[in-house]
Order: C-alpha cells, then sequence, then structure tokens
C-alpha cells in the first residue's frame, strides 16, 4: 500500500514529486477585466466540464486585457486547466484553436517538463488528487483551492515511458465510460426534443397551448429553510442541491437533522410524494427532480418546494416541463447575484408553462416513461463502469498494473 511521500512504499523507479517541482504550475489572472459583448473568450471554472471548456457561457475581453493577461498566464496546446473555486477539479488538456484568457483556474505547463501530459491529467480525476484537494479546500458556500495547495500536490510519478503506458490504458478505458454516459446525454436531448416538438416553447406559444405561471398551477412553490441547521451523526436526511442529481433525489452522501428539527422546519416546507424539488442556488440552479419515496426528508434554503394541484397538471408532466430547455432559459434571464447564482422565488413562480389537458400530458408522460427505463439502464451500467475506472485508476497509481 502506498504512503503519501514516502518513495519507499512506491514501485522501484517511482519517486514521489511535488506538482511545482516538475512542471510550471500558475493560476489565471486575479482581477477582473472588463467584460465585452465581443473580443477574446475569458474562461473560468465554470467553463470546465467533462473534459471539455464550453466556451457557449464564456465572457468576452478586450485584446487588450488578454495581451495582459497572457505575459502571466499564457494558455498553449497540451497544458492543463484545473478549476479552482466552486466544483473544483475538471481536469481539461487544453487543444488550442484560438486565443482565450483564464481566471480562477490553475494552469499545468508542461513546456520544459519530461512529463506525460495525459498521465497527470489522470492522475488529476482519481481520488489520491482529490482527497489532497478536498483536504486543502476553503470557504463556506462555494469551495476554492489555492494556488499554493495545488502546487504542493503529492505525484506518485514513474519513470516517462511507464506514465505513458499508464495513459494510454486508462484513456481506452475512459472511452468505454465516456460512450455510455454519450447515449445517456443522447437520451436526453431526445426527450427534450420530443416535448418542443409537441408543446414548443411557451413564452411564444407555437402551438398555441393554454400558458399558465408555475404559481397558477401549483398549490404552494417555497423552499427550505434559510439558517444552518445543527446537524446530527444520524436522524432525517437534509437534502441540498448537491443531492438532486440527473432528475432524481440521491440520498447518498447526505447530511441528517434530528426529528424534532425535522418537523419544526415541515410547518413550511412540508415535503410529500409527487411534490416536485427545484435547485435555485449555485451552479447547477434549474434542475427539477419528482419526489417518488415515501422517506421523509427536510429541504436546505438552496432547494425549492413545488406542490402541483393535480387538478390542473400531472406531476411527472410538470417535472419535464421545469427541465426543459424553455423554461431554463427563463431561469438563466432571472438569476440574481454577481456571485453564486440565486434564483428567487418569485422568479420561480412566475415562469411560463404549457398546460395541455390532463389527457394529453398523461400521453406524453407515457412517451417519455419508456426512454426514462432505457436511460435508467444505461446509468445503472455506466455505475459499475465507474466502480471499475476507479479501482483502475487506483492500481494504475500505486504502480500495480
Amino acid at each position: 500500500m502506498i504512503k503519501l511521500g514516502c518513495n519507499d512504499s512506491l514501485p522501484s523507479g517511482w519517486v514521489w514529486a511535488k506538482a511545482n517541482d516538475v512542471m510550471d504550475v500558475r493560476d489565471g489572472t486575479h482581477d477582473s477585466p472588463k467584460a465585452l459583448a465581443t473580443g477574446i473568450p475569458l474562461v473560468t471554472s465554470k467553463n470546465l466540464v467533462n473534459g471539455e471548456i464550453d466556451y457557449s457561457t464564456c465572457t468576452y475581453i478586450s485584446e487588450e486585457d488578454h495581451e495582459s493577461i497572457s505575459k502571466r498566464s499564457a494558455v498553449d496546446d497540451g497544458d492543463i486547466l484545473y478549476a479552482m473555486i466552486g466544483t473544483i477539479g475538471n481536469p481539461v488538456i487544453v487543444r488550442k484553436d484560438f486565443d482565450f484568457s483564464i481566471k480562477n483556474v490553475a494552469l499545468f505547463k508542461f513546456a520544459n517538463s519530461d512529463l506525460c501530459n495525459r498521465y497527470i491529467y489522470h492522475y488529476l480525476n482519481c481520488g489520491l488528487a482529490k482527497q489532497q484537494f478536498q483536504s486543502n479546500s476553503r470557504g463556506g458556500t462555494q469551495k476554492f483551492v489555492s494556488l499554493g495547495n495545488i502546487r504542493e500536490l503529492m505525484i506518485p510519478l514513474p519513470p516517462l515511458e511507464e506514465q505513458k503506458r499508464i495513459a494510454a490504458i486508462l484513456d481506452k478505458a475512459d472511452a468505454i465510460r465516456r460512450k455510455r454516459q454519450q447515449a445517456i446525454d443522447l437520451a436526453d436531448e431526445f426527450l427534450r426534443s420530443v416535448f418542443l416538438d409537441m408543446f414548443g416553447d411557451p413564452v411564444t406559444n407555437p402551438k398555441g397551448w393554454e400558458v399558465k405561471s408555475v404559481e397558477e398551477v401549483s398549490l404552494k412553490v417555497t423552499d427550505g429553510v434559510h439558517a444552518k441547521p445543527n446537524y446530527a451523526d444520524s436522524g432525517i436526511p437534509f437534502i441540498s442541491v448537491k443531492n438532486i442529481i440527473g432528475g432524481r433525489i440521491s440520498f447518498d452522501d447526505t447530511k441528517f437533522i434530528s426529528l424534532e428539527d425535522h418537523i419544526k422546519y415541515s410547518k413550511r416546507c412540508n415535503v410529500e410524494k409527487r411534490d416536485i424539488v427545484y435547485t435555485k442556488v449555485g451552479a447547477t440552479y434549474g434542475r427539477a427532480a419528482l419526489v417518488e419515496t415515501d422517506t421523509e426528508f427536510s429541504l436546505y434554503v438552496s432547494v425549492a418546494l413545488i406542490k402541483p394541484n393535480h387538478n390542473l397538471i400531472d406531476a411527472r408532466f410538470l417535472t419535464e416541463v421545469m427541465n426543459s430547455s424553455s423554461v431554463k432559459r427563463q431561469a438563466d434571464r432571472s438569476i440574481k447575484g454577481a456571485g453564486v447564482p440565486d434564483l428567487h422565488l418569485v422568479e420561480i413562480k412566475s415562469f411560463l408553462i404549457p398546460v395541455p389537458d390532463l389527457n394529453t400530458q398523461r400521453g406524453f408522460v407515457s412517451k417519455v416513461n419508456g426512454i426514462y427505463k432505457k436511460v435508467e439502464r444505461y446509468k445503472k451500467t455506466l455505475f459499475k463502469l465507474d466502480e471499475l475506472f476507479n479501482s483502475l485508476s487506483q492500481k494504475a497509481f500505486s504502480g500495480q498494473l
């Protein structure tokens, strides 16, 4: 078993090395350049998604500001970017098609190092690296890790040819996982296209359906407790934004509160089966999940609770509407706050949605249920692939491959 920093625990020829001793580790600008309608993209932590740079949500800066930032933080092909704020991690190997600048992002440069960048990429994604960063991360609502901590990252380094061999094995295994994830993403896109084909955008309403606000089809729209609760080692699950994943409520990695506090919070926000929870704070705002469990739980302020009027709207249909691209666009326009995104209840209540008759709603639900069953099978397979990949990574970085 390898021991952090102990060379004797590694295979022969391997050594522990600090990141900054074997490569150039920097970060992006600490300033806030003036945002422009067009110009040079400014890539931040939120733009690092699934091993790629998502330029669609970038702000733009002037050529002059870009040149100033590049004096210290120029990005080249083959460099690795790493999110330092919010969701820490999400490394990306740069394939530079055009110029861009970076902010709130660490930069690993390999020009003068004898390292395989794909080996470092996979290491940054593995549990051993994540544990080091998590133990050093700071911040309350928005986590961050400092450049100093990133430079101190301990890396188990084999000879270069062994790095390349390990990276090639992990690349192949990762490709299998990504294909399964792509199948899930395509199914999600198909679901959105079915919705738009049947109902169109409720704002322009090309199909002529009756349009109502979320408040008009709900008995109640509220959110979770605003004060930080007293957590307990066990008890009633306390659900926050991080537990709303892939259209489902996850009770993994949840915190707990006492029954007494749960009863108190439920007077204002009582979650029941067939209600809808909707994320309203943080980078993952605008995600809905149907409550399909009898398990009692309470909500934090980062999650809204929508109680559908079942005489007007089907709960599953409303969940799909809340997850549609048309409602997400309304959410994007309603975001409050310059830092952490924050949707207020008044905006959520005002979202416009199509409200066909109940038979039409249920016909749509029947269509998507078949797709959901396939997606659930895909997700179970992906979960197993993730477990196998994590096990493979653990062996790879301890010299057991």
